[in-house]
């Protein structure tokens, strides 16, 4: 586009233009110059400087201002050579200047390296365009993503079939909260024949799907009360349900984890099996934190021995403890989300912090105690997002 109030000049400019195969139109003023914009961008644009109406760099400010989208390599014409006049043709956002007269092979100069910019700024903006298009993508895909996400986590806190169960004396109570949307923790309990319980807590290695994933697995194998179906579970000489000591049990999913599974994750673990006659408890750990008992006199006692998490070694024996409850006890089993939850300078909340939360709510017991401790641990850590998911898993002997 050449655009100059001297009709002269204009066909002097097109003329060189048009012999050397470009496409040329033409305008008199800034304001008709606009006008024809409004049906097609030129590549480049060629103006006077000193027009009436409207000058060559009001009609560049203009310009940039109406069609900020398109670029169009602007070239100011000007007798004006001081340096500061250059300046504000630049500040105006001219990309280059010619001196009046014309000369035709500083003209083609201009041109061509009009022209390799105005290439690389089109290869710019395809690939802006390209990222936008990807990014758009990677939003829509997000949100199917997240929304299947929000399912999934449904159906992971539909793992705990009940928060709270009482059965006689005993009552269960627990909870699950991921990290993010899913993520590898789990408790439960099940029934294991007529006069036991079966209690666990596990906490996968990593977080999101992955660990989800492979909770989700291993919910399947103490999920049943069915002796075919539930690991821990077997069927003694007269044919009745019987509990597998808890010992066994770890080392045989440590060997089914191993054999069976194809994956780096391994979890940790704390399975107890409860007389329900007698208040007697078996305990195996595998590397999950130890469970307390707060006792009815405010006493407080850790179980277990640590033992290796399940699907790092083959071949790995674990250990059982025995122990006693009583009218008034509560056996509390959590993640390591519970215990090493940083404050906001670093510091672990701990075994002893965790005993702290349960002598300040001695007197509150069932979901309300669980629900306390997570208030707790949300005042302590100073924010109601934690860095790891958090399980707990609550049995109280509630007496005769």
């Amino acid at each position: 586009m050449v655009v100059d109030d001297s009709r002269l000049q204009r066909r002097i400019l097109s003329s060189m233009l048009t012999r050397w195969g470009y496409q040329v139109i033409e305008a008199d003023t800034g304001s008709a110059a606009l006008e024809l914009c409004q049906s097609g961008m030129p590549d480049m644009v060629f103006s006077d400087w000193m027009m009436p109406e409207m000058t060559g760099l009001e009609f560049c400010k203009a310009l940039r201002k109406r069609y900020p989208d398109t670029y169009s390599y602007f070239i100011l014409l000007t007798s004006k050579a001081e340096k500061n006049d250059i300046a504000q043709g630049l500040e105006s956002g001219a990309d280059d200047f010619l001196t009046k007269p014309v000369n035709a092979s500083e003209l083609r100069a201009r041109i061509t390296a009009g022209g390799r910019i105005l290439s690389m700024q089109r290869e710019l903006q395809n690939r802006n365009d390209m990222i936008s298009d990807t990014l758009d993508e990677l939003r829509t895909l997000y949100t199917a993503i997240d929304a299947d996400l929000v399912e999934a986590q449904k159906l992971q806190q539909s793992l705990i079939r009940v928060p709270q169960f009482t059965t006689g004396p005993y009552r269960i109570s627990q909870i699950l909260r991921s990290s993010g949307h899913v993520g590898g923790d789990l408790v439960g309990f099940f029934p294991a024949g007529p006069s036991h319980l079966g209690l666990f807590g596990i906490d996968v290695s990593g977080h999101g799907i992955s660990s989800a994933l492979f909770t989700a697995r291993l919910a399947g194998y103490l999920s049943s009360d069915m002796a075919e179906h539930n690991i821990a579970l077997e069927l003694d000489a007269c044919g009745q349900i019987t509990p597998r000591q808890v010992e066994t049990v770890l080392a045989n999913l440590n060997a089914r984890v191993l054999d069976e599974m194809d994956t780096d994750l391994y979890f940790t673990m704390s399975l107890a099996s409860l007389n329900t006659q007698t208040g007697q408890v078996s305990l195996s750990q595998a590397g999950h934190p130890h469970p307390m008992i707060q006792h009815a006199d405010g006493a407080f006692s850790l179980c277990g021995s640590t033992g290796v998490p399940i699907g790092l070694l083959p071949d790995m024996t674990y250990e059982r403890m025995m122990f006693q409850l009583s009218a008034g006890d509560r056996l509390v089993i959590t993640s390591d989300g519970v215990t090493e939850c940083p404050d906001p300078n670093g510091n672990l909340l701990d075994e002893d912090g965790l005993q702290r939360i349960l002598s300040r709510h001695c007197h509150v017991a069932g979901m309300d105690l669980i629900n306390a401790i997570l208030h707790d641990l949300e005042g302590y850590a100073g924010t109601d997002q934690f860095p790891d998911d958090v399980s707990i898993l609550l049995f109280e002997h509630l007496g005769t």
